[in-house]
């Protein structure tokens, strides 16, 4: 027996399911760099940092690993959107297990967000030189750099992807129920 009914809800688009497996996706890159970080694989940051590879693994590991458990656990939420555990609540939850999820219980989160992801990440990109330049022993140029800057680049597609599929579970629950 599967945990989540992972068919897709009632009128969900093939382009729709695209796009919500797409937002989940965008968290994946930058999990991943703090996982290599977690484990002690030298990525560019200078020894006076707290991410320096000498560092790893060690206490801080279990923070990144959480972290990245927890990011990627949002993003995967998203896929609830589009999939019918979105709008029923699964049938092996006790008392509640079969019951219709009301649309503003996903969407009011989902919305929030989608606007929060949105406003961090482009703040990010806007002052990404000027964090980078201000943080001593971070990577500012070679491998490091762009492996930094290309596994956090797919974080500005979240929110809005995010904000598609929620238009689009707000609109197919209020003419499908």
């Amino acid at each position: 027996m599967a945990l989540l009914d992972t068919a897709p809800a009632a009128g969900v688009s093939r382009g729709m399911r695209l796009t919500a497996k797409a937002a989940a996706l965008t968290v994946l890159p930058s999990c991943v760099w703090r996982l290599v970080i977690a484990v002690g694989i030298p990525v560019g940051w200078g020894a006076e940092t707290d991410l320096h590879h000498s560092n790893f693994p060690g206490w801080f590991s279990f923070h990144l690993l959480g972290l990245s458990a927890f990011q990627e656990c949002l993003g995967l939420l998203t896929l609830g959107l589009v999939q019918r555990w979105g709008e029923a609540v699964p049938h092996w939850v006790p008392r509640i297990g079969g019951g219709r999820i009301p649309p503003l219980v996903a969407v009011v989160p989902a919305t929030l967000g989608a606007l929060a992801v949105t406003w961090i990440t482009v703040d990010g990109a806007l002052s990404w030189h000027d964090i980078m330049a201000a943080n001593p022993g971070g990577p500012t140029d070679g491998f490091g750099y762009w492996y930094f800057t290309l596994s956090y680049a797919p974080l500005l597609l979240w929110g809005p992807l995010l904000a598609i599929v929620t238009t689009g579970y707000w609109r197919r629950r209020r003419i499908h129920g």
